[in-house]
């Protein structure tokens, strides 16, 4: 007997778009009821080949095969009537409709040949979303009113509202805490089970190896390695595979001794009801403190509260011995404090700007002479500040939204630097950004504070907390847990007290 064909064969995709070649000869292989990984640093071409795999995209050469017989995807409608769904990293959800019209849109529950509003489709939502493991989320709640992990939620409601076959899922976990990721898993092994197929898209290499069943891995619009065995395979082969080059998992080396002199950020019992409790801390100049707690935890409550974009309810912040006033952005950036924040191309990018005037925006005042902008002087300065962070491509005339997820957080550290802040707040500073650039990044953040920056720092990654800073305070349900350096804990001591809590030391 013939063995069954795969229920996903892409064979020598190709798309280009003005100026790149995005895929060049792709070659994707799906089973039914696997787990399939496909990794590469940000422009490889994994997004590009998700989406002409979603209809988004038409490819300029090669041909898909879906249950062994060709097909064309003319638009995201036509491959949702196969049985295809794509959960995207930017969630592409309508915050002013409720989760259940969210869920629907676009096909409604119909009965009799009309369109079945309201109710029906509440309770068809609830029970997916029970079947989620989240029936705390309620079918009427505007979607704009949830979290960003309750949208990814709904967002995998959404496909398998529909009879999907295989489901797409791009960095599904990055806005999610450990017992989430856990309740992902395990609705991936319920779809596997079914004989539903996942193509799964991951930075966190740590994943792929609980999840995974086979890996594929991109560079440069090429796949350079199809149907690796996920567990198996060694991490250093699959990130040489990434960058054509081997990447130790190391940070930089931390000062031998701690820095002196007055703290240049000083923060007394500030206090959020309902988000987080009375919080002290210091961060002196030259130093990185790491914030460390499970979504929830009140971290980037913190940092936003710290920065003016949220209004304490008490406390006090100070910045080089100079109390702020309370929820307000521009005392906060005129003394001193920058934020790169968690969703940086919704909150801190102009995404249909240049490089330049992303890096410019915040010393504008540098550039104006009497209601004009001196651009030849924006310019230089911007590409003087882009340069010292060795942004790619050398150009700060492009478009920011071409550049990858690391260069665009790189954009935003130019932004800060060309400002003279002298605290800079980071949430979730290589959040989609790939294992190559964030060794890069690692080292940028590092001599940043060698050169006397203070660095408050926000990350899920509890390694990355434990790697980066040089004093850690544990976070739980808006507390302060724990305060120790970072070479006296480890992973372990770290998750167990997010998890437990503990009192204050």
């Amino acid at each position: 007997m013939a063995p069954e064909p795969p229920l996903l064969s892409m064979s020598g995709i190709t798309k280009s778009f003005p100026g790149v070649r995005a895929l060049d000869g792709v070659d994707l292989d799906v089973q039914a009821g696997e787990v399939h990984c496909l990794l590469g640093q940000n422009g490889a071409g994994k997004s590009t080949l998700i989406k002409v795999l979603a209809g988004a995209h038409q490819p300029d050469t090669g041909s898909i095969r879906w249950r062994g017989e060709e097909v064309t995807l003319r638009s995201p409608i036509a491959a949702m009537r196969l049985g295809i769904a794509t959960i995207y990293q930017e969630l592409d959800l309508v915050e002013h409709l409720s989760v259940a019209e969210n869920v629907h849109l676009g096909h409604e529950p119909t009965a009799a040949g009309f369109v079945v509003r309201g109710r029906a489709a509440r309770a068809s939502t609830a029970r997916l979303l029970k079947r989620l493991g989240h029936p705390e989320i309620e079918p009427a709640r505007l979607v704009g009113q949830l979290s960003a992990a309750q949208q990814q939620i709904v967002s995998m409601a959404r496909a398998l509202s529909h009879d999907v076959r295989l489901i797409v899922m791009d960095e599904p976990s990055a806005a999610l805490d450990p017992d989430e990721v856990d309740n992902l898993f395990r609705i991936v092994g319920d779809l596997t089970a079914d004989g539903v197929a996942v193509v799964y898209i991951s930075h966190r290499l740590e994943e792929i190896r609980r999840i995974g069943d086979r890996v594929t891995v991109l560079k440069d619009g090429r796949a350079v390695a199809g149907g690796l065995p996920a567990k198996s395979t060694p991490t250093r082969e699959v990130v040489a595979l990434m960058t054509g080059r081997n990447v130790e998992y190391v940070f930089p080396d931390r000062p031998a001794s701690a820095p002196d002199g007055a703290p240049v950020l000083e923060v007394r019992g500030l206090t959020r009801r309902g988000e987080f409790e009375p919080l002290d801390l210091d961060v002196h100049p030259g130093e990185i403190v790491g914030l460390a707690g499970l979504v929830g935890s009140g971290r980037s409550e913190i940092l936003e509260t710290i920065y003016g974009a949220r209004k304490a309810d008490a406390g006090q912040v100070r910045v080089g011995g100079r109390a702020l006033r309370s929820g307000s952005v521009r005392a906060a950036v005129r003394a001193g404090l920058g934020l790169a924040p968690e969703e940086r191309k919704a909150q801190a990018l102009l995404m249909l700007e240049s490089v330049t005037r992303n890096v410019s925006v915040s010393s504008m005042s540098r550039f104006s002479r009497g209601g004009w902008i001196d651009r030849r002087s924006e310019a230089g300065a911007a590409r003087a500040a882009t340069r010292e962070l060795s942004l790619r491509p050398d150009n700060p005339a492009v478009p920011v939204r071409t550049l990858s997820g690391g260069n665009q957080q790189k954009a935003v550290l130019a932004r800060w630097l060309l400002r003279g802040c002298r605290v800079l707040l980071l949430d979730e500073p290589t959040r989609g950004v790939d294992v190559g650039a964030r060794a890069e990044l690692y080292a940028v953040i590092r001599r940043l504070a060698d050169e006397g920056l203070a660095v408050l720092l926000v990350s899920s990654e509890v390694p990355e907390v434990l790697g980066l800073a040089d004093r850690v305070l544990v976070l739980r349900e808006g507390r302060v847990v724990h305060r120790a350096p970072a070479r006296e804990l480890d992973e372990h001591r770290v998750l167990d007290l997010v998890m437990e809590g503990s009192p204050a030391s």
